[in-house]
């Protein structure tokens, strides 16, 4: 059984959040879009603590390892095909944030078969940072202003070049093991 420390606490904490977000949004409440706003503030900042824990508490597990990122692909994948159902986010946006989503994460379970590593990347932190500040912002601005409207181009074309430096980066660092394993 996994050991459920601080930052797998809230890693769990942040799964269980993702339905209550979904209902937030999709219930006809008059106060949908504040709680879910909140709700999704609140799962996104798990994120940012359960990481800082595991790494100065030394608390870093293989649950923690494989649940956060799982965590943190279903908030976002959730709160994007929510926003697209009651039409507050272009469908095409959705499609090209999951589609490089799922691509990193085939890619990493490829590169963990053959022995590589690939931790986060500033650029992949920065793309994080992105996609929490324009999904909040949708879900609580209504009418998307124009700042808004630029943050969700912002997230895409982060969002697209974070996947390209990943898969460049991938595709270095197997070429390296392949050479390191050649030579002994």
């Amino acid at each position: 059984m996994a050991s459920l420390n601080w930052p797998n606490s809230l890693t769990v904490a942040r799964i269980l959040l993702v339905p209550v977000l979904i209902v937030a949004l999709l219930g006809h409440t008059s106060d949908g879009d504040i709680l879910a706003a909140i709700v999704f503030a609140l799962a996104s900042m798990t994120d940012f603590v359960d990481g800082y824990l595991a790494r100065s508490r030394g608390s870093v597990t293989t649950f923690g390892k494989l649940m956060d990122p799982l965590a943190d692909k279903l908030l976002i994948v959730a709160a994007l095909i929510s926003l697209v159902s009651l039409h507050r986010l272009a469908a095409w946006v959705a499609m090209v944030i999951i589609a490089r989503e799922l691509a990193v994460t085939v890619l990493r379970l490829g590169a963990t078969q053959a022995g590589v590593i690939m931790p986060a990347s500033n650029f992949g932190k920065l793309k994080t940072c992105v996609q929490i500040a324009a999904i909040l912002g949708v879900i609580a601005v209504r009418n998307h202003p124009a700042w808004l409207e630029a943050l969700v181009y912002a997230m895409v074309a982060i969002t697209v070049a974070s996947g390209l430096d990943y898969f460049f980066g991938m595709r270095r660092r197997l070429e390296q093991a392949r050479a390191g394993g050649a030579t002994h």
